[in-house]
């Protein structure tokens, strides 16, 4: 199972961006979210994002939930992880990828079309999660082929 080279150290590089964020927004979360550096008014409004009902699921914050996805993805996109030949670690990744693309979605619709604003430091988590996803997707088809 090979992939092409570039695509290990483009996956960890994205799920150490989508870490980093999801620390930054785990620690607004627990102290304030004044401490975000981004605007606070208008289109742009990361308190108010980090601060709506939708920033929690089932009672937990969605800035813990990211940070959890992404110490996960980080793990799973190790070169170790994309050299190994288990099949469950190749469908892990892509599993994970498909459920946090997924709920990234559903963030983007409730910070466009409910909560009114967008948050920065979020669409930084999104877009990492977005990117892992499409490279997941790309890749699968050779990773989980079955060995004859």
């Amino acid at each position: 199972m090979r992939v092409a080279r570039w695509v290990p150290p483009a996956t960890l590089a994205l799920a150490l961006i989508g870490l980093g964020a999801s620390i930054y927004l785990t620690i607004a979360h627990f102290t304030s979210p004044d401490v975000l550096a981004c605007s606070s008014s208008g289109t742009i409004n990361c308190s108010l994002v980090t601060t709506s009902a939708q920033s929690a699921f089932l009672g937990m914050p969605v800035a813990v939930l990211g940070l959890v996805w992404f110490v996960v993805m980080t793990l799973l996109c190790l070169p170790a992880a994309w050299r190994s030949e288990n099949r469950f670690v190749h469908l892990a990744r892509l599993a994970g990828t498909i459920a946090g693309v997924g709920f990234a979605l559903w963030l983007v619709y409730a910070e466009l079309f409910i909560i009114g604003a967008i948050c920065e430091w979020c669409t930084v988590a999104h877009l990492a999660a977005f990117g892992l996803f499409a490279i997941a997707v790309v890749t699968a088809p050779d990773l989980l082929a079955r060995e004859e």
